[in-house]
């Protein structure tokens, strides 16, 4: 027992990461948003079947690096002071990561350029969140 306690550390440190960079901005998901509704547009106006088969990948790799990021800000960045000040924070993330999804209304899954300008909104509205706990910080 007492070699376990002199093989503990004596000081504790934690981090989000490896290497606890603390850059986080929402605009990674809102250009990633962008593009997800761009191709939208792209694939609606395009009848090749090559071309939009390509953009419904790429569309849907774009979604998922959106929720990527969402998901780093939600549970990385935001802390309980941030969640207590702005209590739609979870709503508002749970409702973007839907919308970037691949469920019934979701951006991956979807090519109307609607649901690409919805998850843009809901990202809009993090931004402000975001940036308003960077100024009181």
């Amino acid at each position: 027992m007492r070699l376990l306690s002199l093989r503990r550390p004596r000081l504790e440190a934690t981090a989000h990461c490896d290497l606890p960079c603390g850059v986080y901005d929402p605009a990674q998901a809102r250009i990633e948003a962008e593009s997800v509704k761009a191709i939208q547009e792209k694939y609606q106006g395009n009848d090749d079947p090559a071309f939009r088969e390509r953009a419904l990948i790429i569309k849907e790799q774009r979604a998922d690096l959106v929720k990527h990021h969402l998901w780093v800000l939600w549970t990385d960045y935001f802390k309980p002071p941030h969640f207590e000040k702005y209590p739609e924070l979870h709503e508002l993330f749970n409702k973007a990561t839907k919308k970037a999804g691949g469920g019934p209304g979701g951006a991956k899954s979807s090519t109307d350029p609607a649901t690409g300008q919805e998850l843009l909104d809901y990202i809009a509205q993090i931004d402000k969140i975001f940036w308003e706990t960077k100024a009181a910080a």
